[in-house]
């Protein structure tokens, strides 16, 4: 279930002359026996909404006087989003010979006034607007209307707005439509609010809402036409300079492809563009590699496994994405806490509709084909908002990858990835030769789409993230990644896992052992190799250049190599 709450207005949309149809009550509470929420927006005083509409306890929030008051009918309390108009305005439009309205916050008048009211705001020099409503003017503090006043109530409902429906017909809804994911103009509606609106009913007022309510109840409105517009995510450009998305709603992708070949930096950039979207992610991160993004919270470290119970805890709030750092659970392990994890984050997903996105970094480890009956349970027939990334796409569970609509194939191969991926997914191959691409660019394919392989340059991160960082300084590196200080003997076996662990080491071995692996290039050698850090690399070589040249003391190049460390990892971290 996507859409979680229905935001309506009231008159001329609801309601028909102030009376709402025992039809449109019947299927309110059709919608909330579903488990949604309904949230009434409507620019109406309370007092007067709720002398013509006693039913508001069907109503989860009522956000009243355009935006500038939230109601809760359950337990009667009523709260300000804005401050009172000033006595001074209200003494002023009387002067002046305006019939209005104070309510709490709104001042309500007649539009045909508005020049006489915008006079009075230009001569006290008052912060106010003036919005219209079907012939009324309603006057409210600046940057006050309906989607301000729903963006408060569902963060009480713990709502996100990407799992929200707006209904309305007039003037003061575009900001209610603008808000939601979905905005539905009923066919009442002026002609403006159509043309912004994603979906028009068929039917005006009370039957429109009945409608749409309907069509939620039957597929929420998968079967919408093409005129919904979700908000796609950017990827990247192709050659011709069409710019290339991801539909934020009903895609599930796999990125493949070599390791330290750019799989990270493409889900950077997107996890950013989601995050400021407000998408809600959970991303499981196996080996630490996410962990120093910006803005979004992460639990657990190579010293401690990360707690599940906290894990939704934070995940509660619509408002927090989640990095689940896995570097303290073993590798045999993370199997089986994936398949511990994941029917709770689906479980959420059908009472929240969140996370919006569930990303699996290494999928491979979480999901392996040689260990598939650990997971088949814990993978449903349809699988949306996930993506998978992995080194090679047939070693990934076929289950997950049958669920996957697309996939981002990365590397000097990308053929023979694509190749892996239909055939999993039980597709056609789309090509049958090499595919002809410039550097940097990626290929993504959507076999339901009319096309086959698209060449994209993919959109960079706004912000640098440098990949592995926490994984390089305190995670533990495989032998095969790990430095070891030998000597010039090789009567030493020490072996530096991370790059803290080779500064300690660093600052106690000998003379003689320090020496000799600089003289050779040794420390240089293991940042690029291991680490596939170039620019630390070529620091440290040239400290290794110049400690060969002249004779300095081992001391001023060790603390040379540290500090170099320190800049780009372990201080920053």
């Amino acid at each position: 279930m996507h859409y979680l709450a229905l935001a309506c207005d009231f008159d001329q949309t609801l309601a028909d002359m102030g009376v709402v149809a025992k039809t449109t009550l019947a299927a309110l509470e059709q919608f909330l026996a579903s488990g949604r929420k309904l949230v009434l927006v409507t620019g109406r005083q309370l007092p007067d909404l709720q002398r013509v509409f006693p039913q508001l306890s069907l109503f989860e929030r009522v956000v009243a006087e355009n935006g500038a008051l939230l109601h809760h009918p359950a337990t009667s309390e009523t709260k300000l989003l804005a401050e009172p108009p000033p006595q001074a305005f209200v003494d002023a439009l009387r002067r002046h010979g305006v019939g209005f309205s104070a309510g709490s916050v709104v001042v309500d008048a007649r539009e045909a006034d508005d020049e006489r009211i915008l006079a009075v705001i230009r001569e006290l020099g008052l912060e106010l607007q003036v919005i219209y409503n079907k012939g009324a003017a309603m006057v409210l503090p600046s940057g006050v209307n309906k989607g301000t006043g729903l963006l408060a109530a569902l963060s009480e409902m713990c709502i996100s707005h990407h799992n929200a429906i707006g209904v309305g017909d007039a003037e003061n809804d575009h900001a209610l439509l603008s808000t939601c994911e979905c905005g539905v103009a009923v066919a009442n509606s002026i002609e403006t609010l159509k043309q912004r609106a994603d979906i028009i009913t068929g039917d005006p007022s009370g039957r429109g809402v009945e409608e749409i309510i309907s069509r939620l109840l039957r597929d929420d409105l998968r079967g919408a036409p093409n005129r919904l517009l979700r908000q796609p995510i950017p990827l990247g450009t192709a050659a011709d300079g069409a710019r290339i998305s991801i539909d934020s709603f009903d895609t599930s992708l796999v990125i493949a492809g070599p390791s330290s070949i750019g799989k990270s930096t493409i889900m950077v950039g997107l996890l950013e563009r989601l995050t400021e979207a407000d998408f809600q992610v959970c991303l499981i991160d196996p080996e630490g590699d996410y962990s120093q993004l910006e803005n979004i919270v992460t639990l657990g470290s190579s010293d401690r496994p990360p707690d599940i119970a906290e894990m939704f805890q934070i995940l509660n709030n619509p408002k927090s994405s989640l990095i689940v750092n896995l570097l303290g659970v073993p590798l045999a392990d993370r199997p089986v806490f994936f398949a511990s994890m994941f029917p709770k984050l689906q479980e959420l997903r059908a009472k929240t509709g969140r996370p919006h996105w569930i990303i699996l970094d290494e999928a491979h480890h979480l999901l392996p084909k040689e260990r598939g009956g650990q997971a088949v349970g814990v993978i449903p027939q349809q699988l949306t908002g996930v993506i998978l990334i992995t080194v090679q796409v047939n070693t990934v569970i076929d289950a997950a990858l049958k669920s996957m609509t697309g996939i981002i194939a990365v590397g000097a191969s990308p053929e023979e990835t694509i190749r892996q991926f239909s055939s999993a997914a039980g597709v056609a191959a789309p090509i049958y030769g090499p595919l002809p691409s410039r550097p940097g660019e990626v290929f993504a394919w959507l076999p339901g789409g009319a096309q086959g392989p698209v060449a994209v340059r993919v959109q960079p991160p706004a912000t640098e993230v440098r990949r592995h960082k926490r994984k390089y300084a305190e995670g533990r590196l495989g032998p095969d990644h790990s430095f070891f200080f030998r000597g010039p003997a090789g009567k030493l076996n020490l072996r530096a896992h991370n790059l803290n662990t080779f500064i300690e080491m660093a600052q106690g071995v000998d003379d003689d052992t320090w020496l000799y692996h600089l003289r050779r290039g040794d420390y240089s050698q293991w940042m690029r190799e291991a680490m596939k850090d170039e620019a630390l690399a070529g620091e440290v070589r040239e400290i290794e250049k110049n400690g060969k040249a002249s004779p300095q003391s081992p001391q001023k190049t060790r603390s040379e190599v540290i500090e170099a460390i320190n800049r780009r990892y372990t201080q920053a971290g």
